[in-house]
């Protein structure tokens, strides 16, 4: 019996997809996984039994990766899962920022019990006026699961799309449109577009990326939109750009006392991903990566180990170790193997930085002690066998 625990509302829809063979526990004292959401985690006191995390979601700063990958806690998140929700979002963002919808929906608002508001309305249209967004330029810096709906969307909406991603991955440039015009500096979006869009993680070294430098290489009336993480904004120096007239929007998804209520600022209250549908497939996701790990020890869409896949485990025991990835651990793991005169079946080693995940599949069913003769080994930071 596997036992989970939910520290944030996870879709039924999701949690419907665990057997009868997994049973939910009111704490994590003695669960096996945990779900989460938005949880806070990094002050939590993690129990020995707790083998993964799964984040309901893509962002995981909420999360202590390093202190999980030091214990031997896998932890995944689900990416792309909400990707349709956000993107919709941001094209709702786009057409927020060109046209004055809000400002005409309060004006008619403030005048609703007046006869002749439809009078009155034609007259006041022409303070909300705008632009159109067909024909202009949008440039998308982040060209994964969210970045590429969104470059695909805005093209079927008549814009001319520029792509940037240093790091564009294999599965999102066959999801793009040909196209969409790939360039290599991102200060070509800054310089040619007249809306840019950020969509990648927030990491060391792309907080704080949208700052003054990049604003001033900006076209004059650019639109910035952020849907991504409100820490790759510098939103001062926007806001001082905003006031000089050299940005003309700024829309985003992240609600602070600096930008909230501001002129020249839409701010929506982080809904990004919160869709029924971006919910519930969030939560199937993040069940179906438990489940895979803990029933067959594989890893997918983990961000602090190694993605390793050796298929549903068949008539053979399982051996899953994680540890540090140093020279020699193979060596020592099969060493302890063959002093017990077993046959090892299929095995697969990978790693991610200063951590590396084996498996092992061998002739055997009673692998009695197995565990802690392996757990001696210096850098093993966790052993499962699942038989």
């Amino acid at each position: 019996m596997y036992k989970y625990h939910c520290l944030n509302a996870i879709s039924k829809s999701g949690l419907d997809i665990f057997p009868e063979t997994y049973e939910a526990q009111e704490t994590m004292e003695y669960a096996d996984a945990v779900l989460v959401r938005s949880a806070p985690m990094h002050e939590m006191e993690f129990p020995l039994c707790l083998k993964a995390v799964a984040r309901a979601g893509a962002g995981v700063n909420n999360i202590p990766l390093e202190a999980c990958a030091e214990r031997g806690i896998v932890v995944f998140n689900t990416p792309g899962a909400n990707a349709n929700g956000v993107k919709e979002l941001v094209i709702a963002g786009m057409l927020l920022a060109s046209r004055d919808i809000m400002g005409g929906i309060e004006w008619v608002k403030a005048h609703a019990g007046e006869t002749d508001v439809a009078k009155r309305a034609e007259k006041q249209k022409k303070e909300f006026a705008g632009c159109e967004i067909e024909g202009k330029r949008l440039g998308v810096i982040g060209l994964g699961a969210i970045g590429a709906l969104v470059a695909n969307a805005a093209l079927h909406l008549g814009m001319e799309v520029y792509g940037y991603d240093p790091y564009l991955s294999v599965d999102s440039a066959w999801s793009l449109s040909r196209h969409i015009r790939h360039v290599k500096d991102v200060n070509e979006i800054y310089s040619q577009c007249d809306y840019i869009t950020v969509h990648v993680p927030a990491l060391e070294n792309t907080k704080g990326m949208i700052g003054k430098d990049a604003v001033q290489k900006m076209k004059d009336g650019a639109v910035l939109l952020n849907f991504a993480r409100d820490i790759l904004v510098d939103e001062q120096d926007v806001m001082d750009a905003l006031e000089n007239g050299k940005l003309k929007k700024y829309v985003t998804d992240f609600p602070n006392p600096q930008t909230a209520g501001k002129d020249g600022v839409i701010v929506i209250p982080h809904l990004g991903a919160s869709t029924e549908e971006s919910e519930e497939n969030c939560a199937k996701m993040a069940v179906k990566e438990i489940r895979e790990y803990l029933e067959n020890g594989n890893i997918r869409n983990s961000v602090n180990y190694p993605d390793c896949d050796m298929g549903k485990r068949g008539s053979n025991a399982r051996i899953t170790i994680l540890h540090h990835n140093v020279p020699n651990m193979i060596g020592q793991f099969t060493a302890i193997l063959a002093g017990r005169d077993l046959n090892i079946a299929d095995l697969t080693n990978k790693s991610r930085g200063k951590y590396a995940y084996t498996m092992i599949d061998v002739d055997a069913e009673n692998l009695e002690g197995m565990e802690k003769d392996i757990e001696k080994i210096r850098d093993v930071l966790k052993v499962r066998i699942i038989s």
